[in-house]
């Protein structure tokens, strides 16, 4: 029901003399001035694209900006965009000379420590993020030096949300000088057909807009491309500045022969239900209005105006009814009334009346108009199959009567028993918006806020036209039992006229060859139930027939679905389930790599020789205007301690120094690829380590000749139930059931109690259970396309003091003291590598003297370490024999 907008931009790029004293405002490019073409301040942008894929509803937006630096000293040039607030950013990249600089997603909390980091050092950089009434401000920027090129690419996406009809994609444009290279490119693909599709742009005249613009749709595809020349950008024939600000829109609809439509890819499904044609529900509606001092002057009048307005629209069939409040409570009626002529003439002259006055008090109204539709329904006073609704209004907080948010809440929670929505407006910005939101929320409504501008009215007469015509009430959406995982809202108390339900979710088969969804809701004349048939085979094969699906999207819709949702649940949760729907959404918010009020993107640059990095936060609904947010982030070093050590690295190379002896013992294990190794197993703490063995790439059979790695590493622990797979490709965190998938690209410290995971970017991760037990995996890059090495992972042990007497495994075995002793010194078969006679264990062994590297400290070069070699798979070192430590998975 929220008014939706194109998941696009405002696109600003602007520029100012780094370390000169000069201003960073970009007001002093917006006067006229005699400039070389497509030129402000020396910074030319040669080229702005725009490029949106809407597969599904689902909107995948790249804005690919380029600009150089024509002047002959560094400039710090900025990049800004104005996204959609339900977009959710996916990845920024810098990139200058031809060197990228990734943007990284990160747990908010990390991101926040970096930020104090760098705010304690003195050190900042700039990017700001704002929010206003429709959009979010992204802002980023970058000193360039002269002659230099950069390019800023920034990814997000958005599920679009049917409103009145139509889905609307609204850009907001405004470059602020000429684009050589300007155009924005949009294709739709739905798989139901597009019925409508049109664009318009609002800072052109519509014969300039007509040779500039293009749009076609046939069948399930639609394209639009806005590609104005240097001349059509310009204010003036002879004008350099450009007349590109204000809003480019796309709306389009679908063809609905069937009220519902399933696709299904990969596993994932996406339901969509809009049924046309039903009658109108009656609807029993309460406006509940602030008339407080505070509502005094124009917030006033243009509530009139919008009741006005609203009055006009209501149907025959409704009931209404207006409760004003302030110090005190009053009521057009004593219970609702029919929306006749007369009573509406009557309602009118009520509303042309209404003065402010006194203070506020919004528990006593809303419990009014509560006890109001209750009691209309009680006793009949309505229509059997209405539905009732409240819509309240206020400009400020509840002061007088009972005042305490949280009690309001829960008065109102008891009161309406769910059994119809509350509607909650908020008038300007003077209000604590948070409890309008959560109360509505948990009351099956929305919140919605009403700006402080000439348009007040509009937006509130715009609001009531989303509610106005109810379809059906009661909807429930039903899918097999036992088939779907990972559901999202499948229940709704009402589908109003021109929106659009969307429930995903995941098969449990994701081989199953049908699928059944049904829907059933009441409407206003009987109760109906849609019934929708799928042929997964069928289905899969012919949404591959497109050209516009932008990897795994209903999955990725799926993600979205869900986290909107949980954000939405979390607002009203305490305790433990906030805990729990925290987790979750983080957890996706991380695997899928969007940016939520959970998340931070942290934007690496290049300043000073240093890495920096600015944040890029999400802002809530509550949160301030603008907010400058400086940072910078820091890699953290790993350094190993002296001793002991323990690791496996390289073909598998097992080292084991025992300190007694200044001196360390190596050993081989020659097994399969595909093989999994227990490494660390502590029964005490409940502590293990696997690893599988993978091969290089010769196809020889031959093992005497084939290298083998760890490839795979799995460390859990069952009494924390956590759990670490480390790839050479990603790192999973599983904390139960919820899990958090990394990047080598990251560096991020996560921590859960006393456990913290540390990723070094292309470097180590570092897993510490508390204090005493540390290990650090390291990651071999090497190149992708060598004929033979493959990347490869190595484990070491830096601290096992905490781990029990009891820890086994190849490596874990030897975490308590041994003792050894090496006679017989002579040379061997390689004169560089002389043999000797070792007692171990009890054991007499011929060992040999050689050395392996410890890419401990040093993940490129290595150290060397000297060892006295162990033969036959350690046979007489280890306890047992290779092949005891053989496991059937990592966990």
């Amino acid at each position: 029901m929220a008014s939706v907008w194109w998941p696009c931009l405002v696109l600003a790029l602007f520029s100012s003399l780094a370390a000169s004293g000069f201003p960073r405002s970009p007001l002093r490019l917006l006067g006229k001035r005699s400039l070389p073409e497509g030129l402000v301040d020396d910074i030319e942008v040669y080229s702005t694209k725009i490029n949106c894929k809407v597969t599904s509803r689902f909107a995948h937006n790249v804005i690919t900006t380029r600009a150089v630096n024509r002047a002959d000293k560094a400039k710090e040039v900025f990049f800004d965009a104005e996204l959609p607030k339900t977009g959710f950013i996916t990845n920024f990249t810098l990139t200058i000379d031809g060197v990228t600089y990734p943007g990284n997603i990160k747990e908010k909390e990390v991101a926040k420590k970096q930020y104090e980091k760098a705010v304690s050092q003195g050190k900042t950089a700039g990017l700001v993020k704002a929010s206003g009434r429709k959009l979010e401000k992204f802002t980023v920027s970058v000193n360039v030096a002269a002659g230099s090129k950069v390019t800023f690419e920034l990814t997000y996406e958005e599920l679009l949300k049917r409103h009145k009809g139509k889905y609307e994609m609204y850009l907001k444009v405004q470059p602020k000088q000429l684009v050589k290279n300007f155009e924005i490119e949009v294709n739709i693909f739905e798989p139901q057909g597009i019925s409508t599709l049109d664009a318009e742009a609002s800072f052109i005249t519509n014969d300039l807009l007509g040779s500039a613009l293009t749009k076609s749709f046939s069948g399930k595809k639609g394209h639009v491309s806005f590609k104005p020349s240097l001349d059509q950008q310009r204010s003036c024939p002879t004008c350099t500045d450009s007349l590109l600000n204000g809003d480019f829109t796309v709306t389009y609809d679908v063809n609905r022969e069937s009220p519902a439509n399933v696709q299904i890819v990969n596993g994932y499904f996406v339901h969509f239900f809009a049924p046309q044609g039903l009658p109108v529900v009656p609807k029993n509606v309460v406006f509940v209005i602030d008339v407080s001092g505070s509502m005094s002057g124009r917030k006033i009048q243009q509530t009139r105006d919008a009741l006005l307005k609203i009055l006009e629209d209501v149907k025959e069939d409704d009931y209404l009814n207006f409760i004003l409040f302030s110090g005190g409570v009053t009521t057009w009626k004593d219970q609702l009334v029919q929306a006749t002529p007369e009573n509406l003439q009557e309602a009118k002259t009520f509303v042309k009346n209404i003065r402010d006055q006194g203070l506020t008090n919004i528990n006593d109204a809303l419990l009014r108009a509560i006890h109001m539709l209750n009691q209309a329904q009680e006793e009949h006073l309505v229509p059997e199959r209405s539905t009732s609704i409240i819509i309240m209004l206020t400009d400020g907080d509840a002061n007088t009567g009972e005042s305490r948010p949280d009690k309001i809440r829960e008065n109102v929670r008891n009161a309406i028993e769910g059994k119809f929505p509350l509607y909650n407006l908020g008038f300007g910005r003077n209000l604590d918006y948070s409890f309008l939101e959560s109360m509505a929320l948990e009351n099956h409504g929305l919140a919605r806020r009403i700006y402080e501008d000439s348009d007040a009215d509009l937006q509130l007469q715009g609001f009531y036209e989303e509610v106005a015509n109810p379809l059906l009430t009661s909807v429930q959406l039903e899918y097999p039992d036992n088939a779907i995982q990972g559901l999202t809202q499948s229940s709704y108390q009402h589908f109003y006229d021109g929106s659009e339900i969307v429930v995903a979710g995941r098969l449990v088969d994701e081989d199953t060859n049908s699928f059944k969804a049904d829907v059933k809701g009441q409407g206003a004349l009987n109760d109906l139930i849609y019934t929708e048939n799928v042929d997964v085979k069928d289905m899969e094969k012919a949404l591959k027939e497109q050209d516009y699906i932008f990897g795994n999207y209903i999955e990725r819709l799926w993600a979205y679905l869900t986290i909107e949702q949980l954000l939405e649940k979390r607002k009203n949760a305490q305790g433990e389930e906030k805990e729990n729907l925290t987790a979750q959404a983080l957890d996706l918010s991380l695997k899928y790599h969007f940016v939520t009020p959970l998340t931070s993107m942290v934007v690496t640059k290049p300043e000073d020789s240093e890495d920096q990095a600015s944040i890029a936060d999400k802002p809530g609904e509550d949160a301030e205007a603008i907010s400058a947010v400086p940072s910078t982030a820091y890699q953290v070093s790993y350094q190993p301690p002296q001793s002991p050590y323990y690791y496996v690295d390289g073909d598998p190379h097992f080292i084991i120094q025992v300190p007694e002896k200044d001196d360390a013992i190596c050993f081989n294990i020659d097994e399969e690829p595909g093989t999994v190794l227990r490494l660390v197993r502590d029964p005490v703490t409940g502590l293990t380590v696997n690893g599988q063995i993978i091969g290089d790439k010769r196809d020889s059979p031959d093992s005497n000749t084939r290298k083998t790695y760890f490839g795979k590493l799995g460390i859990a622990s069952a009494q924390r139930d956590f759990r670490v797979e480390v790839t050479t490709e990603k790192i999973t965190l599983w904390s139960g059931a919820a899990s958090t998938t990394l990047s080598w690209l990251d560096t991020v410290t996560v921590t859960q109690d006393e456990l913290s995971v540390t990723i070094n970017r292309k470097k180590n991760v570092m897993i510490s259970f508390g204090h005493g037990v540390t290990f650090v995996v390291v990651l071999h890059h090497l190149w992708k396309k060598h004929p033979v090495y493959p990347d490869f992972l190595g484990f070491y042990v830096t601290d096992s003091h905490r781990l029990s007497a009891q820890t086994h495994g190849l490596l874990g075995q030897f975490f308590h003291p041994f003792d050894f002793e090496v006679s017989d010194i002579h040379p061997g078969a390689d004169p560089t590598k002389p043999d000797a006679t070792m007692v171990v264990k009890n054991h007499q062994l011929t060992v040999t003297r050689g050395s392996q590297k410890n890419y401990g400290k040093d993940t490129r070069a290595g150290v060397k370490v000297n060892c006295w070699f162990v033969h036959n798979n350690g046979e007489g070192l280890i306890d047992g024999v290779h092949t005891d430590y053989i496991v059937s998975s990592l966990f």
